[in-house]
C-alpha cells in the first residue's frame, strides 16, 4: 500500500566530505542509474529531487532518462534525493516565488508547498532515521512538520525487510 517513498542518496552537505569519498559515491550512483533500466518492469515512477546543477552531465542525463522511462508508471512513486538539502529546497522555492513577481502579502504556506521539489505529493507520515543519529540532517524540513520519526541504530546499507517490519510495527 506504500505509494510514496523518498530516500536520501546525497545531501548538499555531503560535498564537504573528502573528494575521494564523494567521487566514489557518485561512481556508485552512476552505476545504479545505468542499471536502473533493468527495473522498468517494476512499475515504479522515479523522480529525483534536489539541485542537479552541481552534478556531472552524464549523471544528469541518466537521471533524466530514468524519469522519462518511468513517467507512466502507476505503482510506487520513488523520490531519490540527490544533492538535496531541506533548507536549500525552501530557499529555491522562495526564489521561484519572488522571481514570479508575487507580492509578499500573497505568499502562503500552500504557495511555498507548490514550489517545493515534492509539489503535488503528500507530506510524509513516517520517516525512518537509520544509523543511530537523532538529527533530521536537513531532510524534508518543510514536508516533515507533522511526520512521525523512527530512529534506529541499523545502518542504511544493512537495513533489511525485518528492520522495515519493525519500523512499521512501531508506527
Amino acid at each position: 500500500g506504500l505509494k510514496y517513498l523518498t530516500v536520501y542518496a546525497f545531501s548538499t552537505e555531503n560535498w564537504k566530505r573528502p573528494k575521494e569519498e564523494v567521487d566514489n559515491i557518485m561512481k556508485i550512483f552512476k552505476e545504479y542509474l545505468e542499471d536502473a533500466k533493468n527495473f522498468k518492469d517494476e512499475n515504479i515512477q522515479v523522480q529525483f529531487i534536489g539541485d542537479r546543477s552541481a552534478l556531472d552531465d552524464d549523471i544528469r542525463r541518466l537521471m533524466q532518462e530514468s524519469e522519462e522511462a518511468s513517467k507512466d508508471a502507476t505503482g510506487l512513486h520513488l523520490n531519490i534525493a540527490i544533492n538535496y538539502g531541506g533548507r536549500d529546497e525552501i530557499v529555491s522555492a522562495v526564489k521561484k516565488i519572488v522571481d514570479s513577481g508575487i507580492a509578499s502579502n500573497d505568499i502562503t504556506e500552500q504557495l511555498i508547498g507548490e514550489n517545493l521539489y515534492t509539489c503535488g505529493q503528500p507530506d510524509p507520515d513516517f520517516i525512518i532515521r537509520p544509523s543511530g543519529e537523532y538529527r533530521l540532517s536537513n531532510y524534508l524540513i518543510w514536508q516533515s512538520a507533522y511526520a512521525e520519526y523512527y530512529f534506529t541504530n541499523v545502518l542504511w546499507p544493512d537495513f533489511s525487510p525485518k528492520d522495515v517490519d519493525a519500523a512499521v510495527a512501531a508506527f
